[in-house]
């Protein structure tokens, strides 16, 4: 007993870290050797782990782990132990030794040190560690099988283990603190040998984290074998007092003065380990960035180191998904072929993924797979600073397990440096976009999601040069607006009807332009169909008005809502496809016609009148009406001119008192936002505002692309 108040007497006068330190300091001289002490570290913990009172739960690493990791380090063991083998059994005696001589923790702790003098801090933690292990190892081994082995019987005898462990009930706070220790005395030393591992290349001593890191190492690896000693003493007092010191010793408070001791110093080393490993994934990402940036400047012969460098497979060599066998593949099913890369967050819209599913299905109708023209896969971008859950893990399911093309096995398979590139070269604002790469892994579109809501398939291989051949086939007619939403209309169009195509979300505009229309077509006795196309934004009142015409039987509408979101998509792509190409030209008639339509859309209604395919005339709920109203005052030059130029001539008189005031709202997520634009009724140049608005009428922020205000 004298000697447990010796060596606690001796704790507490040595309470001045600075003294201690200098002392320890002093014992310190490296020769420079360089030891790989984390194989010896695994063995170590692993003879920890098995030795123990209690069987479940384990110390540390679970046992199969243990056992899985064995074999991998059988060949570093033998290594490390033919250089170390001496030093580690001659520690392991010195702990006895002294433990037994009475000598106070301090003493023998700078002792230990100076046999360990000549290795670095991580190996003198390591190497005590390991001769702990062996004295502790070896004490629980006989405790274990004493009981089926004869000759651990006679061995645990003489240690008086049988009378301890016929007490263990009495020792079991002890062996609790003793175990809380050994585990902060193993995370510690985890931390030590980590910052050793940490990469020269990507951190130095003169980063803030590191440097304040190096300057307590001294005291952690001190405080350290100061627990190691402390523990020794407890197992070696144990066995050599027996049953008189197992029982009248009850009290722990010096092992858990210790464990709290060395848990608050493991919190700050581990703090700052997460600061510098948070400098190298920096480093890394900016390396890697650098590294995507230069491989998208070379010519490639195939597309197959672009797809690894964006879909880093790690230890995965199967990282993507075949959506129509749900089975994981490898990225060799992309080579040499097209593929648009489905960039997107984990809130792509039902309708997105509709419209897109149904013309990636039309495309492969009279094709297979293996013939067919592109490959479709997506890329789920995840903010890295966002902590993955349960719930978005689920989302990321439910979507994956929607579409019918390639999708990554995980969004983990996109590193933090691609979603950067992503954001940063391809302008990627959390709204869908379709990124094109030929066969050699070239972009040939930075986005043809608006090419592919224009024109489907039929713009394929989707490249610029495609997109721009394909604008000059365009003319401004009502199939450009209605083409492969509506057959419907397009049988209208054959016919060679008049058509009022029409919007809004005003019940009672709606209710007059289509009651007057409908009169006047019966006045001038012209075919006349009308189809209702709902508003961009206003779900919940487009309903309100959709329920109206049914009711009163006003018109034709789209009852499917994907339809109605579809037709505003196509048009914001029209404007979106030229603000992409750079020839956003003002003095182009039929993006002014464009521009019109979506300007309307923010204020009232509007109306766009054709003769079969031919648009007569594109105006604004104000001017129509008024124009419709005001029959009679131009129904008698429908005999001279037709009825398309009375109604146009009449409609541009209205206009040009009236001229409706035009707005555009863009949103963040837009990408591609010109910096000034014209209005398409004045060709001034528009004020630029910034604007907040609400959308729960939207289900979701990002319904439409159009928020904030131009």
């Amino acid at each position: 007993m004298q000697l447990i108040k010796g060596d606690r007497g001796g704790m507490l006068s040595m309470s001045d870290d600075s003294v201690m330190m200098k002392q320890v300091q002093a014992t310190h001289a490296p020769d420079g050797r360089e030891v790989d002490v984390a194989p010896l570290l695994h063995l170590v913990e692993d003879i920890l782990n098995r030795a123990t009172l209690q069987v479940e739960p384990p110390l540390l690493a679970g046992q199969a782990h243990a056992e899985m990791e064995e074999k991998n380090h059988q060949i570093s063991y033998s290594i490390v132990l033919d250089a170390l083998s001496y030093v580690i059994d001659r520690i392991s005696c010195e702990i006895a030794y002294k433990a037994l001589g009475g000598a106070d923790a301090h003493s023998t702790t700078v002792a230990i040190f100076e046999t360990l003098a000549s290795f670095p801090w991580d190996a003198k933690l390591v190497l005590t560690l390991a001769a702990f292990a062996l004295h502790y190892g070896e004490f629980w081994l006989l405790a274990q099988i004493y009981s089926s082995n004869q000759l651990a019987k006679a061995m645990a005898t003489l240690r008086q283990l049988p009378m301890i462990m016929e007490h263990s009930g009495p020792l079991k706070p002890r062996f609790d603190a003793l175990n809380k220790l050994i585990k902060a005395m193993v995370e510690v030393t985890r931390c030590m040998v980590q910052f050793k591992e940490l990469p020269p290349s990507y951190i130095s001593e003169d980063v803030p984290a590191l440097t304040q890191a190096m300057t307590h190492i001294p005291t952690a690896v001190y405080w350290t074998i100061r627990s190691v000693v402390a523990c020794a003493n407890q197992i070696t007092l144990l066995t050599t007092m027996g049953h008189e010191y197992a029982l009248s010793t009850t009290e722990a408070w010096e092992l858990s003065s210790l464990e709290h001791k060395l848990t608050n110093i493991c919190d700050h080393l581990k703090q700052q380990l997460g600061s510098c490993y948070q400098h190298i994934d920096d480093k890394k990402n900016v390396e890697t960035f650098r590294m995507l940036v230069e491989l998208f400047e070379m010519t490639h012969i195939d597309n197959m180191k672009i797809l690894k460098a964006l879909i880093h497979a790690r230890d995965d060599p199967m990282p993507i998904v075949d959506g129509s066998t749900k089975r994981k593949v490898t990225l060799e099913v992309l080579r040499r072929k097209n593929v648009l890369l489905l960039i997107s967050d984990l809130n792509i819209s039902h309708d997105e993924l509709s419209i897109l599913e149904q013309i990636y299905n039309e495309s492969r109708i009279h094709t297979t797979r293996l013939d067919s023209q592109y490959e479709v896969i997506w890329i789920p971008v995840v903010d890295p600073s966002i902590v993955w859950t349960e719930a978005m893990h689920k989302q990321f399911e439910t979507l994956q397990s929607t579409m019918p093309w390639y999708t990554v096995s995980h969004p983990s398979v996109i590193e933090k440096a691609v979603v950067r590139y992503i954001r940063e070269k391809w302008h990627f604002r959390n709204k869908a976009i379709l990124v094109v790469l030929d066969p050699q892994g070239r972009v040939v579109s930075p986005n043809a999601i608006h090419m592919m809501w224009i024109w489907g398939s039929n713009a394929f291989p989707f490249t610029s040069l495609r997109e721009e051949s394909l604008w000059r086939e365009e003319a401004w007619r009502l199939e450009l607006l209605v083409n492969g939403i509506d057959p419907m209309i397009l049988n209208w169009i054959k016919d060679g009807k008049y058509i009022f195509l029409y919007g809004g979300d005003d019940v009672e505009w709606v209710r007059k332009f289509t009651n007057t229309a409908r009169a006047v077509a019966v006045a001038s006795r012209i075919p006349l169909e009308m189809a209702y196309v709902g508003k961009s934004t206003k779900k919940e009142l487009v309903r309100r008005v959709l329920a109206t015409i049914t009711v009163e039987k006003l018109s034709y509408f789209w009852q499917d809502p994907t339809m109605i979101w579809f037709f505003w998509t196509r048009l914001e792509s029209m404007l979106f496809s030229k603000i992409q190409q750079g020839k956003l030209d003002d003095h182009d008639p039929m993006m002014l016609e464009i521009k019109k339509l979506l300007s309307y859309d923010k204020e009232g209604g509007w109306a766009v009148l054709s003769k079969g395919s031919n648009i007569i005339s594109n105006g604004h709920g104000n001017t129509v009406l008024t124009t419709l109203v005001e029959y009679d005052l131009w129904k008698e030059e429908i005999p001279v001119k037709g009825f398309d130029l009375a109604y146009d001539d009449h409609h541009k008189k209205v206009h040009g008192v009236t001229y409706p005031c035009c707005r555009f709202e863009f949103p963040n997520t837009a990408g591609r936002i010109p910096e000034g634009m014209k209005c398409p009724e004045c060709h001034r140049y528009m004020e630029k505002y910034t604007t907040f608005l609400c959308c729960h009428d939207e289900g979701h922020p990002t319904a439409s692309p159009f928020r904030g205000e131009l």
